[in-house]
């Protein structure tokens, strides 16, 4: 009896940030309806209520608006102060040249591996271009990337009809934003504005193959009346069906490229605050792995989590980003927030003991902090598994003298304490402590994950992904670390994968054609060191390599023949 009710819609659900306003109380024209949550619903969908002549504004969150304003607060409060009404990022040199070079790991939507490769195949960073590169990116319109770089280039060109010249030469003839789109119709057709808007829709939208093929008859018998060539009608029609999906308009380009802008700014004048406040406000397209690699290859130091240093969120101080918190897995948002209260109200921790006597943590708390290294400060040295004995000890005694009781006993532990803090060395982790650390916090304080696995894959040969240049055209074989990855379609319906590993040195693009991606897409789903063998492409002036094999690293050392000790 259930399945026949299964499928059936159960209730309406509501979008994040969609609004009508209307000039009365909006139940006049529109049923409402109460939502789960107890806001008012309009029980139409977005193209009912555009039919009615209804005003609809979608209110969307944009997480970088909060990175510039962390990193901002952040430069305050170190005393430096940024003035918006005299910023010009626009201007900046320096930023328009990251850009130009693909440094914008961070940056708001020109960070993906694919705006990233496309910076650097153009070589343009200004904010012309980068309002172009926010558009032109839509993933429709791949084929059409390859000829706007080459063009860009310098290579020879001419307008697809002379009616488009002056619509399309900025993007140097390749339709690019919405509006080029209802502008074409106009131009070759003889849409009204009506009809070319509503054209628009249609592609962007996906509307129906019946209603596009109305719209597509109207195009191709509009541009034969006015004399355009059957090749020529084509080619700007397969053109303008590349805004199938989502595509923008050009305020909207602008409007997203001057955030990208800032937020570049912010990335090459004030790197650590900027990179503190990507983290704080966890990441973009990446994991926080990632973002803590590309902070160290930008020359910042990183510290903690640190009792006396972290806060909540990430910070800066000078080019050190301070880890916060925030960071550490398995913390209760009641033990960090208590460990600050009590640091700002009784000033820094001396010791472990002094830990326990001025807070009190659960045990979850103490093992998720040492595992973090969040009291390395207090006992340098000190093996981690020590420091839990130490911390749940004195909770222990602490507890107890709280009640009155015991106090030679805990004077004895503070004693033990404070005359090992005077250890001056720190000694590097064991595999154990470091895979514990890496378990709590997504990434490794002060080294590269791979270093997890040092011993095992010391005797690979490979060369780092640093130096791939100098193998233009030649099978390599590189340590890859999974960065992120993006699966694609080809034309014949074949998956195929574009995925960015980084080694110890640097980050690096690669693409799996569809028989490779097929042969070994499960190895690529867990965080796990992989050995990658390809070849050294040179896509427009971009280096990736172009996957042959992939291998797990670990099986493959073991693998390797062991050479005999000679006596």
């Amino acid at each position: 009896a259930a399945s026949r009710i299964e499928g059936l819609p159960r209730g309406l659900s509501m979008h994040c940030g969609g609004m009508v306003i209307t000039p009365d109380p909006i139940c006049r024209y529109a049923p409402i309806e109460t939502s789960v949550e107890g806001y008012p619903l309009l029980t139409w969908e977005k193209e009912g209520t555009e039919a009615a002549g209804l005003v609809k504004i979608d209110l969307l969150g944009n997480r970088s608006l909060a990175v510039i304003r962390d990193a901002l607060a952040d430069l305050h409060d170190q005393g430096i102060d940024i003035d918006p009404l005299l910023w010009q990022p626009t201007e900046d040199q320096r930023t328009i040249e990251a850009l130009a070079r693909g440094d914008s790991m961070g940056v708001f939507y020109i960070e993906s591996p694919a705006m990233r490769q496309l910076q650097k195949k153009t070589g343009k960073g200004d904010f012309a271009h980068i309002v172009i590169h926010s558009s032109i990116i839509r993933p429709a319109a791949n084929k059409y990337i390859a000829e706007y770089v080459r063009r860009l280039k310098g290579g020879p060109w001419n307008a697809l009809h002379p009616r488009l010249a002056y619509i399309l030469d900025e993007t140097y003839g390749i339709l690019c934003y919405q509006e080029d789109v209802s502008k074409t119709a106009m131009a070759l057709a003889g849409f009204n504005e009506a009809d070319a808007d509503k054209l628009r829709k249609v592609i962007a939208k996906k509307a129906g193959a019946a209603k596009l093929a109305l719209y597509e008859q109207q195009f191709f018998n509009g541009c034969r009346c006015n004399g355009v060539e059957e090749e020529t009608i084509k080619q700007v029609w397969a053109m303008m069906l590349s805004f199938d999906g989502y595509s923008f308009c050009k305020p909207h380009s602008a409007s997203y490229a001057m955030v990208s802008f800032q937020s570049a700014y912010l990335r090459v004048h004030h790197p650590a605050a900027f990179m503190a406040a990507v983290l704080s406000n966890q990441g973009g397209y990446y994991r926080p792995q990632a973002y803590i690699s590309e902070s160290r290859r930008m020359g910042l130091g990183l510290e903690g989590p640190d009792v006396n240093l972290s806060r909540y969120r990430y910070h800066s101080a000078g080019s050190t980003v301070i880890i916060g918190l925030m960071a550490v897995g398995r913390l209760s948002a009641t033990g960090a927030r208590q460990l600050i209260e009590e640091r700002e109200r009784g000033g820094l921790y001396a010791s472990l003991t002094e830990v326990c006597d001025r807070l009190h943590l659960c045990r979850e708390d103490i093992v998720a902090l040492v595992g973090a290294g969040a009291f390395d400060s207090l006992a340098p040295g000190r093996p981690r598994s020590s420091q839990v004995r130490i911390l749940l000890s004195s909770r222990h005694v602490a507890e107890i003298s709280r009640q009155e009781t015991l106090f030679p006993v805990q004077s004895k532990l503070r004693l033990q304490d404070r005359q090992t803090t005077d250890l001056s060395t720190t000694s590097m982790r064991s595999d154990a402590e470091l895979l514990e650390e890496f378990q709590i916090l997504g990434f490794l304080r002060a080294h590269h994950p791979l270093l997890l696995w040092r011993r095992e894959l010391s005797c690979l040969r490979r060369i780092q992904a640093s130096g791939i240049a100098a193998f233009l055209n030649r099978r390599v074989t590189l340590l890859g670390w999974p960065v992120t990855q993006k699966e694609v379609w080809t034309k014949d319906g074949l998956s195929m994968d574009f995925v960015s590993f980084e080694d110890e040195s640097a980050l690096y693009e690669t693409v799996l054609f569809p028989q490779v991606f097929e042969r070994y897409r499960t190895l690529l789903f867990g965080q796990q060191p992989l050995l990658v063998t390809g070849m050294v492409r040179n896509d427009q002036g971009a280096l990736n390599i172009e996957v042959l094999e992939i291998r797990p690293a670990v099986q493959s050392a073991a693998n390797l023949p062991k050479t005999r000790e000679r006596g």
